[in-house]
């Protein structure tokens, strides 16, 4: 049994059956569950095949456009990339790359996989199934460019063609030593293959070695923990469309098969791509499913959207099995509201999209009455006085709501959207704020009226949290597609007084299809923080800044969202009355494991 979340369901205002489940659910006092942090990232957009990279203390996913396909088939020919630096609130860089406009000899750009070198990222991606290219930006969210000038390998190249073999979702991993390898392949045990990268990451040296992993169908991936390499892959339909993995104490030879490292995702059935990665001394599995799609209640086979849970290791070097949550991710500490952070910057929304801002990166657009983006673990340390956004509208016809919790919880702050003189023409409006104190666990940008554009926020008050000055993040420029490249996000000391490097082992692609991970039950950041912590700088030029993290102490459990205390009179009846049923329910069903796993734990 799979609990419902209204979170979910009210992802888009354009859809008037989820509109009418959620009401009726509401109206008979069913209490929610949790809204989705982690499952699903960016569900404004299709996105797929998440490739990541660890790049300045900062997460990058660089993803297939799924916004790309017409219903009908894979014809995604631009990559999206979204990044976080606390593992909740991620930032819509939108597109930075596309063919054939940054890649003439290309007609499709699938399932990206980035690794970097020197300050400068190598992003992989494969030309339908037909072989692989590589683009390249001494920026993470571009604008990338063809670094070659065709194909790094296809058909023929030394080793890599087998028995009907697809050529496409590239694997790259850099070596301690510096040295490159490319992962590839699919339709086929037989047909995985592993070459060692030419020392320019733009060419590729010797032939391709063979693997024949179990049930091998797509999606490689290749990563490096301690001494040991693993080698990551969707199996085919016969073997669930799991994820398995191989391991090797040799980049290119020696494999075991060592079982499964993630299951075929819940809410997707359907094809499988994840890829893995180290930020802070924690590993993670980004991934896909379709929960966006289905829930909106249209055809989800071409619709998929980014999804990612915690990966961990036993003591031999092995990989526990992942587990689907709920809310499983914790933050890594908390955002600050005390300098700029983009509005395309969220855990959560309802309603918006996103676009180019003229100013630099993306804005949130397509914006109506009652629609709302959120962020999770705000820390407002001794309070905020006043709140200050980025707006733009043709006429004054709107109104920005700040409020704790919910979209309809407590009303922190109002803020009149002025008449600025037309939708890329942008104007600070500020207003006062009450009550905006310690750390919140969501907070909400809930928006009254409609035809307005956000681009940025910020707080001002006693209790500011920005560090020692952010340095400059580099500018973005226009892409290829016609999206603005928003900039980098430079990043200030932390409380020891400098950046710690983002370790991380660089993740590969895989497949076609990705799983989701419903994230549930573990601790959310909750704790206050020290008002000290780094802050990301302002970005020089046309660039923008992302948002600032703060080493948290405690975290508070976030596996429920209906507290009792929270909720009216007349609520607290029906609600208990549905814990109870709930309590009684897993009684019934203790020994199927399975179904009791799906239900999302308390605090």
């Amino acid at each position: 049994m799979v609990p419902v979340r209204l979170g979910a369901l009210v992802t888009h205002r354009h859809d008037p059956q989820r509109l009418l489940l959620v009401g009726l659910l509401l109206a008979s006092g069913v209490a929610s569950a949790p809204a989705r942090a982690d499952y699903p990232i960016a569900s404004h957009r299709y996105l797929a095949d998440p490739g990541s990279l660890v790049f300045n203390n900062r997460v990058y996913l660089y993803n297939s456009n799924d916004d790309d396909n017409d219903g009908s088939a894979y014809t995604m020919h631009s990559i999206v990339c979204v990044s976080t630096s606390d593992m909740k609130n991620w930032t819509d860089h939108g597109i930075v790359f596309q063919v054939p406009a940054g890649a003439s000899w290309a007609q499709n750009s699938w399932a990206p996989q980035p690794i970097a070198r020197d300050g400068t990222i190598y992003l992989y991606f494969g030309n339908s199934a037909s072989g692989v290219g590589v683009a390249s930006s001494a920026n993470p969210i571009g604008n990338f460019k063809d670094a070659k000038g065709g194909y790094l390998v296809n058909a023929s190249t030394p080793g890599a063609s087998g028995t009907n073999s697809w050529l496409f979702d590239p694997g790259a991993l850099i070596d301690s030593d510096g040295t490159g390898y490319l992962s590839f392949g699919g339709n086929g045990e037989t047909n995985a293959r592993i070459i060692k990268l030419g020392t320019d990451l733009i060419s590729v040296s010797g032939s391709a070695a063979m693997l024949a992993p179990t049930g091998f169908f797509e999606a490689s991936f290749l990563f490096k923990r301690k001494s040991t390499y693993y080698f990551a892959y969707s199996s085919d339909s016969a073997h669930g469309l799991r994820i398995d993995y191989l391991s090797s104490s040799s980049p290119m030879s020696g494999y075991t098969y060592r079982g499964v490292l993630a299951g075929q995702p819940p809410v997707n059935d359907n094809n499988n791509h994840a890829s893995e990665f180290e930020f802070m001394g924690q590993w993670y599995h980004a991934y896909h499913n379709r929960s966006v799609a289905k829930q909106a209640g249209i055809d989800a086979t071409y619709k998929r959207n980014l999804a990612l849970e915690v990966l961990n290791f036993k003591s031999d070097d092995t990989i526990e099995q992942v587990t689907y949550t709920t809310d499983g991710v914790p933050q890594v500490g908390s955002l600050n509201p005390y300098v700029r952070v983009e509005a395309e910057t969220m855990k959560a929304q309802s309603g918006i999209e996103t676009e180019p801002c003229s100013d630099g990166g993306m804005d949130v657009t397509s914006i109506a009455d009652g629609d709302w983006v959120s962020v999770r673990g705000v820390d407002f340390g001794a309070g905020a006085k006043t709140f200050s956004a980025r707006v733009a509208s043709s006429s004054a016809q709107g109104a920005i709501e700040v409020r704790s919790g919910s979209p309809t919880g407590s009303v922190l702050a109002t803020c009149d959207v002025p008449a600025t003189g037309g939708l890329q023409k942008w104007q600070t409006t500020s207003c006062d704020v009450s009550g905006a104190t310690g750390v919140i666990k969501d907070l909400y940008f809930r928006f009254k009226g409609g035809g307005f554009g956000f681009d940025s926020w910020q707080f001002t008050g006693s209790g500011d949290v920005s560090g020692s000055g952010g340095a400059g993040g580099s500018g973005g420029s226009p892409s290829n597609a016609g999206a603005s490249g928003s900039s980098g996000s430079g990043f200030a000391g932390s409380t020891s007084g400098g950046t710690g490097s983002g370790a991380g082992g660089p993740s590969s692609y895989a497949g076609l299809g990705g799983a989701p991970s419903a994230i549930a039950g573990s601790s959310a950041i909750a704790g206050s923080s020290p008002a000290n912590g780094g802050a990301i700088g302002m970005g020089a030029a046309a660039g923008k800044s992302g948002a600032a993290t703060t080493p948290a102490n405690a975290g508070e459990a976030s596996g429920c969202a209906c507290n009792l205390a929270d909720r009216s009179a007349t609520e607290r009846p029906l609600i208990s009355v549905a814990l109870m049923l709930t309590v009684l329910l897993r009684r019934r069903f203790t020994a199927r494991r399975s179904i009791a796993a799906s239900f999302p734990r308390s605090p």
